[in-house]
């Protein structure tokens, strides 16, 4: 009899021991950030500082290239959560996808296998969370100041500005969880998205010094079809007054409003009285942009520096797996765009850092091809579960480990689908791999290819589809775009609901504008 004791008690010992092996998840994400706007990419033009996310770079491994199969939110996340293509999710677009919470997530196979779930801060797919424990989501897209949000289904309303405010929450759930069982935290922001509203503490945070601007700021999109040139996303024609902050959000309240006042009035006198025009006006929304944007990620900084604090405080750092990403990239005046979407290097890649003590190297850098599709794989092998059969990517442990597996992938399939609306991108497909870039335009007036080369043309500026020099690389990737997509099961064509709301032959067909040359054949209209 106490033989037998001891064993159970040998076996209760063992399985507690395993418990508290298997790490704890915090995820981080952010809206809309570029790679450009983090200093650990230490991107040419400097832009901005950010310590406390360069911290994960120092303690853990940075990713080069890590791409999304579809560079636009909700499709994003919905991938993140089932490690699957839009196509098999079902959450093809922002205007009138819905996530289905029935379907199978990394969230419920985590809290099956006693984990304890939590989200705060931005969901943006438009049914309520399943398979947290906890959740206090920000209803749609959510606003900056003083934000309604949804608490396990019940509406409030917060006081302060909305970055801080998910870090709090974040940080009080750590505080009250189950400390009996690990957990998985998804501290997910609304910045740096679109209107890029920044902490009042920050406004005027670059001294009016002035930003550097990309090198294609007045990119004339030659020698690329009509997708390229009849977009609607750039600073010249797209950004609005509130994009520039010449109106105030309606939800600041008195005491914020004179803030915003005392910094944002006077120099939008000054703007009015210049009258500025061309190339000059697209020059100052640029300056204002980046102080608004780039004095959103300053707020995000923070957020990740007071997390992994509060994590070292609690003893937690050394058994907490920690990944900050967003859910894809950002132009950031490159093309004198704004905005992601495109298959194109800014839109496609998202900024990837992982803190997994014990595993990943130190200052390790990867440049291998990795996607959002792996997280979910990366969640469940960190918990010691097995990955279902019907998920997409793969477990980014063995390359953390400075380990890539022989088999790992070359290329990469993207397919991006929303359209007209907003931003007039036009549907695309196509296969990434380390140095071509192989798209396909296909709607509603379009049907043409191109081919980009990244490392003769590292800016994108000009499509090499038809040069001859190419047409053994075309068939190449042709044929390996084809194997892509049987293999991860794309239809021949997609549902219609995959493009949005609006029937394409409803919408007036613009007049095509002349394609410019330089140097080279303008694409556009090759087989």
């Amino acid at each position: 009899m106490k033989r037998l004791f001891t064993s159970l008690l040998f076996l209760l010992c063992a399985a507690a021991s395993a418990q508290e092996k298997r790490p704890n998840i915090l995820f981080i994400f952010a809206d809309d950030h570029a790679y450009q706007a983090i200093s650990a990419y230490q991107h040419p033009l400097k832009l901005i500082q950010t310590p406390h996310i360069d911290r994960l770079a120092k303690e853990g491994m940075l990713f080069t290239r890590a791409m999304v199969p579809n560079s636009i939110c909700g499709p994003s996340r919905a991938t993140v959560l089932t490690g699957k293509y839009n196509h098999l999710n079902g959450f093809y677009n922002n205007t009138n996808s819905r996530f289905d919470p029935a379907q199978q997530t990394f969230v419920k196979l985590l809290r099956a296998a006693g984990y304890q779930t939590a989200l705060v801060g931005k969901w943006h797919l438009i049914s309520d969370p399943v398979g947290f424990d906890h959740w206090h989501i920000l209803p749609g897209q959510g606003i900056y100041y003083n934000p309604p949000m949804i608490k396990n289904g019940e509406r409030m309303k917060h006081e302060g500005y909305v970055t801080d405010i998910t870090t709090d929450l974040a940080i009080d759930w750590i505080k009250q969880r189950d400390k009996t069982k690990p957990f998985m935290l998804m501290a997910q922001h609304k910045a740096p998205h679109r209107e890029w509203a920044p902490a009042l503490r920050h406004l005027g945070w670059d001294k009016d010094k002035p930003h550097p601007e990309p090198e294609t700021l007045f990119d004339d999109y030659a020698n690329r079809g009509l997708a390229v040139r009849d977009q609607d996303m750039t600073l010249e024609k797209t950004f609005t007054p509130t994009d520039a902050k010449l109106t105030a959000p309606p939800s600041l309240n008195a005491e914020q409003r004179k803030v915003w006042d005392a910094y944002y009035g006077p120099r939008n006198e000054k703007f009015r009285a210049a009258n500025l025009t061309g190339k000059d006006l697209v020059r100052w929304r640029y300056q204002r942009y980046m102080h608004d944007y780039l004095g959103c990620i300053k707020s995000v900084d923070e957020s990740v520096g007071r997390l992994l604090d509060h994590l070292k405080a609690e003893g937690l750092d050394k058994n907490t797996l920690v990944v900050y990403a967003a859910d894809q990239g950002f132009y950031l005046g490159e093309h004198g765009w704004f905005d992601k979407r495109w298959i194109f290097e800014e839109s496609l890649r998202t900024p990837l850092l992982i803190r997994w003590p014990g595993v990943a190297q130190p200052a390790g850098v990867n440049h291998d091809i990795v996607s959002n599709l792996d997280f979910a794989e990366t969640f469940l092998d960190a918990a010691g579960l097995p990955v279902p059969a019907d998920m997409q990517g793969r477990s980014l442990r063995p390359l953390l480990a400075g380990r890539t597996p022989a088999d790992w992938r070359k290329s990469f399939y993207y397919h991006y689908y929303e359209y007209p609306t907003p931003h007039r991108v036009r549907p695309h497909e196509g296969v990434v791999t380390a140095q071509y870039k192989l798209v396909h335009f296909y709607k509603p007036d379009v049907d043409y290819w191109e081919l980009y080369d990244r490392q003769k043309d590292p800016q994108e500026l000009r499509d090499f589809y038809n040069d001859p020099a190419y047409a053994k690389i075309v068939a190449e990737l042709k044929l390996e775009l084809a194997r892509l997509k049987a293999e991860l099961k794309v239809p021949t064509a997609p549902p219609r609901e995959a493009f949005g709301n609006q029937p394409f032959d409803t919408e007036p067909r613009p007049k095509q504008p002349p394609a410019k040359k330089k140097g080279g054949k303008s694409s556009g209209t090759n087989p």
